[in-house]
């Protein structure tokens, strides 16, 4: 995992680097944070399939790395 952190800090910093007023900006979009909750409530319900603890996984990685781009993104802003 400290490994996959690394790789995704890299991206972050790019991607922050590259456009941070849009990095600043970005939400997912309502069906894809509907999509989300619905996977978060099956995993609460404990009856979530691998596919879709799969999908969740992939989201919250997605999240993890704008997460870190924010913050990036804020840094430089906020020295600029």
């Amino acid at each position: 995992m400290l490994t996959s952190l690394a790789a995704q800090d890299q991206l972050a910093a790019l991607m922050a680097d590259a456009m941070p007023e849009q990095v600043l900006s970005f939400k997912f979009s309502a069906s894809v944070q509907t999509r989300i909750e619905q996977l978060v409530a099956g995993k609460k319900a404990g009856n979530l399939p691998p596919d879709e603890q799969e999908e969740l996984d992939k989201y919250l990685t997605y999240d993890l790395l704008i997460g870190l781009a924010k913050v990036r993104a804020y840094q430089s802003h906020k020295s600029a």
